[in-house]
């Protein structure tokens, strides 16, 4: 597995956290059957259909949490597949452990560095990729670990089909100024509505998102199409 960029720059934070019984065993069950390593190189592609046992369109979740968003969407949404990658293990955990109980058969985890994942799929093969309250990484010298920023752009877009959706949301006032600069700045990228969305019925609202509401941080959506 693959957790750095090829410049060494992260776009994450490593985290640790302790498993539970039940995510231990979670793990140990389904990981075989629904858990994929990002692969160490471009050279070693992701065959979507393969991993999922069928063809339908696919939308990659980055940086997932503990899955509450992923699940509630995949279950909400039979004709699509999710693939949803992470680097926190007891996310990861909890995800595969919570699509069994709702017994969903559309949702796949990948374990790694989001980037390097993307560099692995096809271009032109994702429906739609979603960025849910990335790290913000506020300080200014660590902003070139966003994962929003002109350097990832031309990737993340290269992988939806032509008229794909990259929606993305944060707390982060700031961040959410770069990302509406960025996003628009790309040619191939339109926005659906004239500066930040409305609050989409489809996005589930998690804990997180609670929490920063209550801490009186607002929410900006951002929804871009691929041209």
């Amino acid at each position: 597995m693959s957790a750095r960029h090829p410049t060494g720059i992260r776009t994450f934070h490593p985290r640790r956290g302790r498993l539970s019984g039940r995510h231990l065993d979670a793990l140990d069950r389904l990981w075989p059957s629904y858990g994929l390593v990002v692969p160490d190189s471009p050279e070693t592609p992701v065959e979507l259909a393969t991993l999922f046992g069928r063809r339908a369109p696919v939308v990659l979740e980055i940086g997932f949490g503990m899955g509450d968003a992923t699940v509630a969407m995949a279950a909400a949404d039979s004709g699509r597949d999710y693939l949803a990658v992470e680097v926190h293990t007891p996310g990861i955990a909890n995800l595969l452990a919570v699509a069994e109980r709702r017994e969903l058969t559309n949702v796949r985890v990948a374990r790694g560095d989001a980037v390097e994942l993307l560099r692995c799929l096809p271009e032109e093969s994702l429906d739609a990729i979603h960025v849910f309250f990335p790290d913000p990484w506020p300080k200014a010298r660590h902003h070139k670990r966003r994962l929003i920023q002109p350097s990832h752009i031309e990737l993340l877009r290269s992988r939806l089909t032509p008229g794909g959706v990259l929606h993305c949301a944060t707390d982060w006032s700031e961040y959410a100024q770069q990302m509406l600069e960025t996003l628009t700045g790309d040619p191939m990228l339109i926005n659906a509505y004239a500066g930040y969305a409305p609050r989409p019925e489809h996005r589930p609202v998690t804990k997180f998102e609670r929490r920063a509401l209550a801490a009186g941080r607002p929410i900006h959506d951002l929804i871009f199409r691929r041209r």
